[in-house]
Parts: C-alpha cells; structure tokens; sequence
C-alpha cells in the first residue's frame, strides 16, 4: 500500500509543496519528507522503520533528521553518497543500498535514476514507481548545470519508459497515471530544446546568455536563472557529443 502526502514547501515547483510517500508493506518506508506533518506523523509513528530520499535537494530532504529522530527510524542513503546525504538532510545514514538492491519494505527496489540530481534514484513497488523530480504530469522537470546531467536524464527517462510502471508517484503534482506517455513527452521536450540551443550556436550565438535568449520564444524572466542551467545543461550534452565546441564561456558549432 502506497500513501501519498502533500507537504507545503519552499520550492521552485509550482505546486508549492513535495509530496512524501510511505509504503506501509512489510517494514513502512517513508520516503522525501519534505516537511513535518500531522497526518504524516500518525502514519509514520504506526506503520514506518524507515526512511529515504529520491534525492538531495531541499525540498525533499527537510524533516528527515526530525522523523528519524523522533520515530526511530533506520536512516537510508545512496551508496557512495553518504557526505552529500548528510550534509542535506542533517543527519548521518545508518545503512545504504545501491540501484537494484531491495529496501527492507516489502517489494521495494532501488532504481537508478540520474540527471536532475547525480544521485537520483526512484523506488520500484509492485504498482508503479516513487519517481521524486525525475517526472511530472504537466509541464517540465529542470535539469540544470552545474548537478544536472541532460545525457543522463534522458537515459533515465528512457529507462523508465522501458521498465513501464503501472504509474508514477512523483515529488510534485498528481500521480502519474500514464508513465510511457509522459516520458515520450518529456523526451521529445528536451530533445526540442536541445535542437533550439543546437541552432543558436549555429546562428552565431556564443555566451551562454545570448543562446538562452535565442533558443526561447517566450517570457522567462520569472525563471530565467532555471532556464539558463538548463541551457547550459544542453550546451554541456551537445559538447560531449562533439556537436559543438564549448570552452565554458563561448559555444562554437563543430
């Protein structure tokens, strides 16, 4: 059984808030609490041994040290990832799995998904994945340099897409009810953008800035610091595949 909760966070979703989620098979899991909540409490108090994160960023690692602490929890981390947990989330991690291995709650098995965060990973249930900010119903994900991976990203979308959940629960917005459909589009989303960036360059435009405002046709200022890692996100992707050139500061086609 998967119970999902909705936590009003400081966030750049436009949800305002990260959804947590407990699997309360076997021993309960609760994975990205965001955030302290009342409702949240009781289940974690009754039904949970465990915690985890889909990943580091803070508005999904904000109550882990008060949940563990207060309910005893067995702390999980990403292997290999034990500094970075503990400085995000305040709090040292007991154990850690690796992707593929399975989480003591029944059925649940790590999946590796980077590219929005190095470390990302979505849990595997025997009913869809808990897939963190690797998806989201409507709209985009960001996956923005200096941590984003856009390579990477697309890989783990594309992984997912052949795994074919019966859904995803995401860390923000509804369920996802439709997970191949979702990351087609994702897919295609990114791989337009990167076409825009691709053209850009090839139009003249060298600083990063410059590209951005090339390669987006709307009104960004609201966004416009997201929209400029994800654009040099592109630009890193496109200079690993010897697309373009790229120097750190000036993009040039090859």
């Amino acid at each position: 059984m998967v119970e999902r909760f909705s936590l009003p966070v400081r966030t750049r979703a436009p949800t305002g808030a990260t959804s947590a989620y407990v699997v309360t098979d076997g021993e309960g899991l609760v994975v990205d609490p965001a955030a302290r909540d009342e409702e949240l409490d009781a289940v974690v108090a009754a039904d949970v041994e465990h915690v985890a994160v889909t990943h580091h960023h803070p508005d999904h690692v904000g109550a882990v040290a008060d949940y563990a602490t207060e309910f005893d929890l067995t702390v999980w981390a990403r292997y290999g990832r034990e500094t970075a947990f503990e400085s995000a989330a305040g709090i040292e991690p007991d154990r850690t799995f690796k992707p593929g291995e399975r989480l003591p709650a029944e059925g649940v098995t790590a999946v590796d998904t980077p590219g929005h965060a190095p470390e990302h990973t979505a849990f595997a249930l025997a009913d869809g994945f808990v897939s963190g900010d690797l998806a989201v119903a409507e709209g985009s994900v960001v996956v923005g340099a200096p941590e984003g991976d856009m390579r990477a990203y697309l890989t783990s979308l594309r992984r997912v897409h052949a795994a074919n959940p019966d859904r995803l629960y995401p860390g923000h917005g509804p369920v996802i009810e439709t997970p191949r459909a979702v990351c087609e589009r994702l897919i295609t989303h990114r791989l337009d953008r990167e076409k825009a960036v691709h053209a850009a360059v090839r139009d003249g435009n060298r600083t990063v800035d410059d590209i951005v405002d090339a390669a987006y046709d709307k009104d960004i200022s609201g966004v416009y610091d997201l929209a400029r890692a994800t654009v040099l996100a592109h630009i890193e992707k496109l200079a690993v595949e010897s697309k373009i050139t790229f120097d750190g500061e000036r993009a040039r086609p090859e």
